[in-house]
């Protein structure tokens, strides 16, 4: 199983700054994108970025879209090394516990969760 360490949470006033970062364990697949997700108290966890191996390719979630931006690190011989996800202009609504985690085309996981880092955004 692939191990995914995420940091980098914090607590922050409305319009900070955050950088997430989240270390890749060896084992992930190749080809796959990694996403980041998240998971507000109360509600389901939801995908807000992904990236995509080959290309860099980014997609967001209409909420983070234009505040968000995901970045990759893979080595030279193609082995995911780590993603991290810069958040600019934080609201109250981003605050959740974040993850992340090796997706497939449907967004589907195979691997187990991270502990994820806490992310509280006050107004």
């Amino acid at each position: 199983q692939v191990q995914f360490v995420e940091s980098g949470g914090g607590s922050v006033q409305a319009g900070g700054t955050l950088r997430l970062s989240c270390e890749i364990s060896k084992g992930a697949l190749s080809g796959y994108p990694m996403a980041w997700f998240r998971q507000a108290p109360g509600k389901d966890r939801e995908v807000v970025a992904r990236i995509y191996w080959n290309d860099d390719a980014t997609e967001y979630s209409d909420a983070v879209k234009g505040r968000f931006t995901m970045s990759s690190v893979i080595s030279s011989d193609g082995i995911w090394k780590s993603v991290s996800l810069q958040m600019n202009s934080l609201k109250p609504e981003d605050t959740a516990v974040y993850y992340c985690n090796q997706v497939d085309r449907n967004k589907s996981i195979w691997n187990s969760w991270g502990q994820g880092t806490q992310v509280t955004v006050s107004s």
